[in-house]
């Protein structure tokens, strides 16, 4: 039985994200129809993701390890100047819990709350041995939110719910909603003393990931659109970070598509390709077309990309919708 009623979700976005949620299982659908990657070309890029989705995650929370810096601490073994013993441990530890992650997804996998309990073990081994892997016994309050944390009396009661929720799926989500909506309801409970967003990242790829999407990693360039959506999801409203997780999902998608033989997804930045002289609309413009999830794009630091098909298709639906 859930608690309090605490799992409920207003699903008005999907007003406007529908087209988008059917071009991201379209996209899913090409690349499971193409997994022809050689076992080379798959290790790379999931090596280069290790290493953004721990730089990103990690500097969300604070740390000051640079892209660079986060690469040579987990490939190369290199100790940083003038960085924290905290710092290093965060790096090599999130790239663990990531390695274990991915031991986990397999066809007949059901998530579980011990599993994200190792992952949050993962994260603070050798930090906060003490309350690594474990529910925390007091309360907690998060600087910035615009609520409580639950007592931690009910943290035990209300994170296994959580999980009966995400795998019996009462409300018929599909993956993408139901591992944003666990992304943000495990917030909510917080239920660790520290670790909870990483683990909380960590947690729900584990939702994706096991239904064939790449890992979601959410940018650091996107920190302040991030704690914003999650507090705007705690008054009801996932308008943004459904949003903000579709695009996180889009932008792993066209990573391994455009690996793809003879692949047609040509991803240019949004500034080179109004230059061509057949792009009718401004930078501005179509800038705000991919912020709003309504043409196929994605983000690259703080620079969006898409294709020119993106925005002819975009053109030609309009007109059609007139």
């Amino acid at each position: 039985m859930y608690l309090c009623g605490v799992w409920t979700i207003d699903v008005t976005y999907r007003e406007i994200l529908n087209p988008t949620f059917e071009r991201l299982f379209d996209k899913l659908k090409s690349l499971n129809a193409a997994r022809t990657l050689p076992n080379s070309a798959l290790f790379k890029i999931k090596e280069a993701l290790t290493i953004e989705w721990t730089y990103n995650s990690n500097s969300i929370e604070g740390n000051t390890l640079n892209l660079r810096e986060t690469q040579l601490v987990l490939q190369e073994g290199i100790t940083i100047k003038g960085k924290s013993l905290r710092e290093h441990f965060e790096a090599k530890n999130h790239e663990h819990a990531i390695n274990y992650l991915y031991t986990l997804i397999h066809p007949d996998y059901v998530f579980n709350s011990h599993d994200v309990l190792s992952l949050h073990g993962l994260v603070l081994r050798s930090i906060e041995d003490d309350f690594a892997g474990r529910l925390r016994n007091g309360g907690v309050r998060i600087s910035g939110a615009n609520f409580i944390p639950p007592n931690a009396n009910k943290v035990p009661d209300l994170l296994d719910d959580l999980v009966v929720f995400v795998n019996s799926n009462p409300k018929q989500l599909n993956v993408i909603e139901l591992a944003t909506f666990f992304h943000h309801k495990m917030v909510w409970i917080h239920p660790f003393f520290d670790g909870n967003g990483r683990t909380v990242r960590l947690a729900m790829n584990l939702i994706l990931m096991k239904a064939g999407f790449p890992p979601a990693i959410i940018l650091k360039n996107d920190r302040k659109k991030y704690y914003e959506a999650l507090n705007q999801a705690n008054n009801g409203n996932y308008d943004k970070l459904m949003l903000l997780m579709c695009q996180a999902v889009e932008r792993t998608l066209n990573i391994y598509l455009s690996t793809l033989p003879n692949s047609d997804y040509d991803y240019k930045s949004i500034a080179d390709i109004v230059e061509e002289p057949d792009v009718i609309y401004g930078q501005e413009y179509v800038s705000l077309l991919a912020r709003q999830g309504k043409i196929d794009a994605h983000k690259e630091g703080r620079n969006w990309f898409t294709t020119k098909k993106a925005i002819d298709d975009y053109i030609l639906n309009r007109k059609r919708n007139r």
